[in-house]
């Protein structure tokens, strides 16, 4: 017996129809590229453990950037990678006006302009001697209220190297009023503030300290978010835009679409999600084995974070997706 009202699969016949009336869009301009950029190598170096991925001299990630842009990649999010004889214990290269981040921002607004939005991580993980986002105390604790004056210093100077938007993702308490005040007073009121609102002390991270040297021993748990608290990524979200963030993040994407679809629900403004090194390199290793196909993979893993909110997603697949979709 037909039944004419219970027919959803009419609007599934052809690849046109289904994208007629497809209710979620994935497409380059919603996409921001991880980038990083290291001092003292001569060549690009892989990162082992994210395939496809490299840590860049200053010329191949002006190459790598270049052909980001020409692809229609919405943003490019740098990281720095010094060398471990420049490390200390507040961070001082990420300051520096010749620290590689620094310099390579400056080497990125020359080529591209407003060509792309070029954003910094703002945090000091990867400049510091002991692994730590923030600036430690006698006792060995990361001290927040240093660790914020350190953090306006990173945004100044990433400002005045071009970036467009800075990333404070240290999860520091009162870190993006302190960034805009600072911002503001330094003539960068323009500059954007993506802020990391609800960042997890995940185990997705682990791939990411190898693109990035890190030095850390032990872990980020006093001031990442525990996993199973929801609510407290909420609240952290509320205080974050209270503050004058412009855009809000949630870290990790995949583990945490609820948060992101809560945080979409409650956001006025933008909400970014970062798929993370870990789950990019968990679907590699999974297609390498021939277990899954890489590419339908990838684009339903993004396309469910655009689904449950994010209008921004940090992947270090933006580059080919934007060439698969072209």
């Amino acid at each position: 017996m037909p039944y004419p009202n219970h027919r959803p699969r009419r609007l599934r016949s052809t690849p046109a129809m289904r994208r007629l009336v497809a209710q979620t869009s994935l497409e380059p301009r919603h996409l921001v590229l991880p980038m990083f950029v290291a001092d003292g190598i001569a060549e690009p170096r892989a990162i082992e453990s994210m395939p496809g991925v490299f840590q860049h001299t200053r010329d191949s990630l002006r190459k790598a950037a270049a052909e980001a842009v020409a692809a229609g990649v919405g943003g490019l999010m740098l990281f720095g990678v010094p060398t471990d004889g420049d490390k200390d214990a507040t961070g001082s290269v990420g300051v520096a006006e010749d620290g590689i981040l620094n310099v390579a921002l400056r080497d990125l607004a020359a080529d591209l302009g407003s060509d792309t939005v070029l954003m910094a991580d703002t945090c000091l993980d990867e400049f510091t001697d002991h692994g730590h986002c923030g600036v430690l105390d006698v006792r060995g604790r990361v001290d927040n209220d240093l660790t914020n004056a350190r953090y306006v210093e990173l945004a100044v100077a990433q400002a005045n190297s071009g970036a467009h938007v800075v990333g404070p993702s240290g999860m520091m308490d009162g870190q993006v009023a302190a960034i805009r005040e600072g911002l503001d007073a330094a003539g960068h009121a323009d500059v954007v503030i993506l802020a990391y609102a609800a960042k997890f002390a995940s185990g997705f991270y682990g791939p990411f300290r190898e693109a990035v040297g890190s030095s850390l021993q032990g872990d980020r748990r006093t001031y990442q978010q525990n996993p199973g608290n929801a609510r407290e990524a909420l609240h952290e979200v509320e205080l974050d835009i209270d503050e004058g963030a412009d855009i809000i993040m949630v870290k990790p994407a995949m583990a945490y679409l609820d948060v992101v679809r809560a945080a979409a629900e409650i956001s006025p403004v933008p909400v970014a999600a970062y798929q993370v090194s870990g789950e990019y390199s968990m679907i590699c290793a999974a297609a390498a084995n021939g277990w899954i196909d890489l590419r339908t993979v990838a684009l339903e893993t993004l396309t469910s974070i655009r689904r449950a909110g994010a209008d921004i997603v940090l992947s270090y697949w933006a580059t080919d997706v934007a060439d698969w979709l072209a």
